[in-house]
């Protein structure tokens, strides 16, 4: 092990002179990177924390549980890669790593490790396909960036060979100068004493117009520092006793701030009480004032004088704008280039929302705290993981249309030497969905299940989907579901079988569009429509084009799907292209706050028989739903699903009920005698779309199909009463009468007329 001691020692010393991090890579057999590991600590002398289901040295955190380290600093982190390479758990390592410290990966041989099978590609396995199927393709080129980059050492564990011993022999580097406080600072000075860099103290200052209605966006790359700005200004804005109210993603996003809140305060002799009930919601008092912490969707129901939101890229969009009428100032601290799925909706989706509504006072941190710029661990992560992969520049896509581009399907195997490809395509996922993460781009790359179809103008990508071949089990795996089992990678069919309870659903099989995303220049200009459009013909089983995923043959396609959080817009725009309702969930998505919505577009007959079949299933059963546990969901939500239903909904009453509604319609007739007929005659005229009136559709939906009371709907809809409200309501039977009303409806209708 004297190899090991060596390079681990010249790498901890030259970590430390240049105040940066270096990547130690200890390859071979288990036992032999183990106790090469603890040689390596023990030369450092280095307190470590391990990623491994196993003891191997310093604490250890389980390795699927890497989000813990979220928030933390550490001289040194052990990433055991043995049982599984998990792309997030390597990225969150390399992130906690202190200046002067090192990151240490235990991985098999290298030349061999792409050919293994591991832990996390039995996730990549979902059925019908088997662990045989997975590729190797995202270790195959970790390896590569491993041997290429700067400040990473590769050490035979077993046998001592250096392969490379990882030194840099950077340049002297002068300790930075201590920032200077401002002298006309509106925070105490020493909230900026508290500083270590002059980007820290131009975010503190710029938050000092929070203590009116200011509304400010810090953005920062990882390890800036944007959060212990946030923190003090939080502090700072407490101590003079307003109330401010911290969100996040989860409380773990916010431990840093919520620590750099506490030291300030307690600098100044202003805490009183610091609550911490766990993780679930933190406070902090000060005389007058305070810091608590609530889920992001919890939010938009509360008030305060300031909102803080942490991380905020990781939030949906949607979530952030209902959060905007919290408080009139309002902090927004964001990641650009993160490892947790944060993605760039924020930056492109939000922005103009909060530029509507508020003067933004923007700051960018550049600066490195924990360890100086350019460091080689950092670098190397970025190209590892692709945290900084982005579209293609706006000024070669701004002209594209869909009769300017190409339809592309790009063999997974060649995106491992076509770097830009693989850098656009990715990069274009990441600034549109907030979940896309490292993880992610192991799985667009190794997965069998999965394949991506692409848009392009003059070479670049303007659109991108990702596609998930679901459905086509075996009769054992599909009998598991329907009992209960979950089916990893199938959710449609999961759905379909277990909550819809239809033992033929896992038969057929379909495509899900797991992912799709249009470049931000070219947005709204039918694109995502081209590029669904371009996959529909691929697919069609009577088009009798050979589609592949990879190297294994798909199975003929009998439709296409999609799950989302339903949004009225996400919502139409399924629809426009063909797709059908078949399920809204009962429950509210933990993140984004939003019911899923699961829309089906077939491709043959058995397709066809499918989505026919649920979304007959789905208006029958919708309006029991809508009373109970739909009863809050937004009725532009309700209005749009329902329109995109298609499924056959019988107004066959009898001659009282028609009398009934009738007379509430044109006479003196009450709603309230009997709703049961005007819900099936609502529920018609909404998957019809009948009422051309959205402001009546709305009242459908609130008041008959979710059975709120009168004054409440009136509230929300803007009667000025509610006897104006129930006028209303007659009036939308009204049309409704006309067109499905039989003769005895019609004839009731007259002697009013």
């Amino acid at each position: 092990m004297d190899a090991v001691r060596n390079v681990a020692r010249a790498l901890r010393a030259e970590a430390r002179r240049a105040n940066e991090r270096r990547l130690l890579v200890l390859t071979g057999e288990r036992v032999d990177c183990e106790a090469a590991a603890r040689a390596a600590l023990e030369a450092t002398d280095l307190s470590a924390t391990t990623l491994s289901d196993r003891d191997i040295v310093g604490d250890r955190l389980p390795a699927a549980r890497s989000d813990r380290l979220l928030g933390t600093t550490h001289d040194c982190v052990v990433v055991d890669c043995h049982d599984a390479c998990r792309p997030n758990a390597i990225g969150r390592a390399a992130g906690t790593v202190d200046g002067g410290g090192l990151l240490l990966l235990l991985v098999p041989d290298l030349d061999r490790w792409p050919d293994r099978r591991d832990e996390f590609d039995e996730g990549l396995a979902v059925p019908p396909f088997g662990l045989e199927d997975v590729a190797g393709r995202f270790r195959t080129r970790l390896v590569e960036t491993l041997r290429a980059h700067r400040g990473v050492a590769i050490v035979e564990a077993g046998t001592g060979i250096v392969r490379d011993d990882g030194l840099t022999d950077p340049a002297p580097r002068h300790p930075p100068a201590r920032p200077s406080i401002p002298d006309d600072s509106a925070f105490p000075p020493t909230a900026y004493e508290h500083c270590l860099t002059t980007d820290q103290i131009e975010a503190v200052r710029t938050c000092e117009s929070l203590r009116s209605d200011g509304t400010v966006v810090i953005e920062a790359d990882r390890g800036r520092g944007k959060s212990s700005a946030a923190g003090l200004a939080a502090g700072a804005l407490a101590a003079e006793g307003r109330d401010v109210l911290v969100t996040a993603p989860g409380y773990r996003n916010a431990a840093e701030l919520f620590e750099r809140a506490r030291e300030l305060l307690d600098a100044l002799g202003s805490l009183v009480n610091d609550e911490r009930d766990g993780d679930a919601r933190p406070e902090i008092l000060t005389a007058d004032g305070s810091i608590r912490f609530r889920r992001p969707t919890e939010v938009a129901d509360l008030s305060a004088d300031v909102l803080i939101v942490d991380e905020a890229a990781a939030i949906p969009v949607r979530v952030l704008e209902a959060a905007l009428e919290t408080a009139a100032a309002r902090c927004f601290a964001t990641t650009i280039h993160g490892y947790e799925g944060a993605g760039r909706g924020f930056d492109i989706r939000f922005r103009d929302r909060l530029d509507d509504v508020a003067d933004v006072r923007n700051v960018t941190l550049s600066e490195p705290i924990r360890y100086a710029s350019g460091d080689p661990v950092e670098v190397w992560l970025f190209r590892a993981l692709l945290l900084d992969a982005a579209p293609p520049v706006d000024q070669l896509v701004e002209t594209a249309t869909p009769e300017s581009v190409a339809y592309l399907c790009p063999d997974r195997r060649s995106l491992l030497e076509e770097e830009l490809r693989l850098r656009e395509l990715f990069g274009l996922l990441v600034s549109a969905h907030y979940r896309t993460e490292p993880n992610d781009l192991a799985r667009l790359l190794d997965a069998p299940n999965v394949a991506v179809r692409a848009l392009v103008h003059d070479d670049n990508v303007v659109a991108v989907a990702l596609l998930a071949r679901e459905g086509g089990l075996d009769e054992t795996t599909a009998r598991r579901a329907y009992e209960g089992a979950r089916i990893r990678g199938n959710m449609l069919p999961d759905v379909m079988l277990s909550q819809l309870r239809d033992p033929d659903a896992g038969r057929v099989a379909g495509l899900r569009v797991m992912r799709i995303a249009t470049h931000a220049a070219v947005r709204s200009s039918g694109l995502g429509s081209a590029l669904l459009t371009a996959i529909r013909e691929e697919f069609d089983p009577a088009g009798g084009r050979d589609s592949r995923f990879g190297t294994v043959e798909t199975p003929t396609v009998e439709w296409l799907g999609v799950g989302f959080g339903a949004t009225p817009r996400l919502l139409s725009f399924w629809r426009e292209n063909g797709y059908r309702t078949i399920h809204l969930s009962t429950t509210r998505n933990d993140r984004s706050g939003e019911y899923s919505a699961l829309m089906i577009d077939p491709l043959s007959d058995d397709g066809e028989k499918l989505a026919e079949r649920h979304a007959r299933w789905f208006t029958r059963r919708i309006v029991g739903v809508l009373s109970d546990p739909l009863d809050d969901a937004d009725p532009d939500v309700v209005r749009a699903a329902l329109a995109a239903a298609e499924g056959p909904v019988g107004v066959d009453l009898p001659d009282l009920a028609w009398r009934t509604v009738a007379s509430a319609a044109y006479g003196p007739g009450l709603f309230d005698v009997a709703p049961g007929p005007f819900r099936r005659i609502a529920l018609r005229a909404l998957v019809d779309g009948t009422l051309e009136d959205p402001d009546a559709e709305r009242l459908l939906v609130r008041k008959v199909l979710q059975g709120h009371p009168w004054s409440a709907v009136a509230d929300e809809l803007d009667y000025v009463s509610r006897r104006e409200c129930m006028r209303a309501l007659g009036a939308a039977y009204r049309p409704l009468v006309d067109r499905y009303g039989t003769e005895t409806a019609r004839n009731e209708a007259n002697r009013y007329r």
